[in-house]
């Protein structure tokens, strides 16, 4: 039993970096390489608590997350999942505790990150800034749907553009 919730926490927080990789390429890019899902997810944490009863896994202090290229620092994560005829599904994933995301030289940071699976909507709040090289967007919230591959951010939107003539 506990294998099959460890899976899906896998795919839950691999969903979760999925997400905020691809919030950052709608905003600016993060990366421009095709994120690869099947490479294996490796988590640590100081902490792992499972609570069966109200379908909740909480990882908690110092959190990271590594797939492949891609890292997620966190302090604490939760994933809140639900059974159906005796398969577990991943709900939602919420990172919270400052988050941040990397991939090479490029990273997405926030006071807290939410993804929900069935609308595929990540939401990252609280002094959100995603950087690549001399490019920066800033803003209180940014909300991304992983379908369509359309986002916005808000809330006193800033922002820094490489005009690429830096002679």
């Amino acid at each position: 039993m506990l294998r099959y919730l460890l899976t899906g926490l896998a795919g839950a927080t691999l969903a979760l970096g999925l997400a905020v990789s691809a919030a950052a390429q709608v905003a600016i890019g993060f990366g421009g390489v095709a994120y690869d899902a099947r490479q294996p997810v490796e988590v640590t944490a100081d902490s792992l608590t499972i609570d069966q009863s109200t379908g909740e896994a909480v990882f908690s202090g110092n959190v990271i997350v590594h797939q492949g290229d891609l890292r997620m620092a966190a302090g604490q994560v939760r994933v809140l999942y639900s059974e159906t005829d005796g398969r577990r599904a991943v709900d939602e994933v919420v990172a919270s505790g400052g988050v941040l995301v990397t991939r090479g030289a490029d990273a997405a940071e926030g006071r807290d990150a939410r993804f929900d699976v069935a609308s595929a909507l990540l939401t990252m709040a609280g002094g959100v800034l995603v950087t690549q090289g001399p490019t920066a967007v800033a803003g209180d919230r940014m909300v991304v749907n992983m379908r369509t591959g359309s986002g916005s951010v808000e809330g006193r939107v800033r922002t820094v553009l490489d005009t690429g003539d830096n002679e």
